[in-house]
């Protein structure tokens, strides 16, 4: 990113190495690593799109980088009723302090928010969090050890792997799906088994229902499978498994009472597997730039509720103290009037249905024109496998559409491209795979 390295004093240049530089850094041993100056594939490929918007307008050019709704004229999407139920508290509710664990009203509501009707039994509790990026945080902190392997799968969003490296822990990945399109729990298994022959517990991250960034789901069935298969794994021995669902997408991914049935399958857990759900106000919510959400605990064991508690307090008063107060007034005031409550829905359910025609409509131009995608069922990105994602990327701007390039194909933010720009994607991207020499 620094082309300039006259700004160095000391800077020694190899002929054939490029610059080295040559200075004593403050910066402690394990953050060195980090230093080194990088560009975040998707505020990057955003950013490119905009630059092009810039040069010759917005409505040549197609958007598809970033995971926020836009309407189908382009407009950002606020659900109204969030909106005006923000605009609406008083100074206290957006200033002052909320304790470190999140507001005691919250904490409840926003389990009501996240299981709806589909509550697991045994004991729970929520933490807030600096959005549902700050849950996985705490997840990975507390149920991993330094060194430890954490596993997720092939296809997943690349914060996963930033927040482990930060850290000092490791991501790991086993291949998602069958050649039949079903969850590969024999996959999941093998690396399961293959990390807990080497440390004494495992975290396994799942992003479930309307995956980020393909789009597909599991399914209560699988969900349950899952469990039994970290039961199995664990039989006999003193390790530990916790399994974190991070839910970030869950109401735009169907139904909204069925897409929770997973929940029911984390009732009476083993006391040696603990539930963990991280759940996201950006995307449900439509409130991204408020940074708020929660980390939900699950587990048959009282005492082990109370560790997740406390444990997870501690944390949190070691990164930010306080999570945004008037995000989580704003859910509390939802969640206390039904009416409010009803009406959000219906807003919402607006916008699933209209994020879910333009993934249909991709997926069946796709099939038309031989264009490969991983299984898209639902949620506010598909992807397609690629082996040279930026080249595809690269050759796609030549047309005016921006996607992101992952390390395994191309994610498109099909919640932020109009309808009608949706038509000709599937086979646009398919001539620009053809021509940079993708199968």
């Amino acid at each position: 990113m620094y082309n300039d390295y006259s700004r160095f004093k000391n800077v020694r240049f190899l002929l054939r190495g490029g610059p080295i530089i040559m200075m004593n850094s403050c910066v402690a041993p394990h953050a060195q690593k980090k230093t080194k100056p990088s560009k975040d594939r998707i505020f990057g490929a955003s950013e490119a799109a905009q630059k092009r918007i810039s040069e010759i307008g917005a409505d040549a050019v197609i958007n598809a980088t970033i995971g926020c709704i836009l309407d189908n004229d382009e407009n950002f999407v606020v659900l109204p009723t969030v909106s005006k139920v923000y605009r609406s508290l008083k100074d206290a509710e957006y200033f002052k302090y909320a304790p470190i664990m999140g507001l005691p009203e919250y904490l409840e509501l926003v389990q009501n928010a996240c299981f709806s009707q589909s509550r697991p039994e045994g004991f729970t509790a929520a933490i807030a969090t600096a959005g549902g990026t700050g849950a996985i945080h705490h997840a990975v902190w507390n149920y991993a050890e330094a060194g430890d392997t954490v596993l997720t799968s092939a296809w997943y969003w690349g914060a996963y792997n930033q927040i482990c490296e930060d850290m000092d822990r490791h991501l790991a990945t086993y291949p998602m799906t069958t050649p039949e399109h079903k969850f590969n729990l024999a996959g999941c298994e093998a690396k399961v088994r293959e990390i807990l022959a080497q440390q004494d517990r495992i975290l396994l991250i799942i992003n479930t229902p309307a995956h980020n960034p393909t789009g597909f789901s599991l399914t209560p069935e699988d969900i349950e499978n899952v469990v039994k298969m970290l039961e199995d794994a664990i039989a006999g021995t003193d390790k530990t498994a916790a399994l974190c669902l991070d839910v970030a997408y869950i109401d735009y991914a169907g139904e909204r009472e069925e897409v929770r049935k997973i929940f029911r399958k984390l009732s009476n857990l083993p006391k040696n597997i603990f539930g963990l759900i991280a759940y996201s106000l950006s995307k449900s919510f439509t409130m991204y730039g408020q940074r708020c959400g929660a980390l939900i605990g699950v587990t048959s064991d009282e005492k082990q509720i109370l560790e997740f508690i406390n444990a997870n307090k501690y944390t949190s008063r070691a990164c930010w103290s306080n999570c945004n107060r008037g995000a989580m007034d704003t859910l509390d005031t939802i969640y206390s009037d039904p009416e409010l409550l009803e009406t959000i829905q219906k807003e919402r359910a607006h916008y699933y249905s209209m994020i879910q025609e333009r993934g249909d409509i991709f997926t069946e131009e796709a099939k038309k024109c031989g264009l490969k995608m991983l299984p898209y069922i639902s949620g506010f990105f598909l992807s397609i496998p690629a082996k040279d994602p930026e080249a595809v990327c690269n050759r796609l701007h030549e047309d005016n559409i921006f996607c992101v390039p992952l390390a395994a194909g191309v994610r498109v933010a099909v919640c932020g491209v109009p309808k009608h720009k949706v038509y000709g994607m599937a086979a646009k991207i398919k001539a620009a795979m053809d021509e940079v020499g993708e199968d």
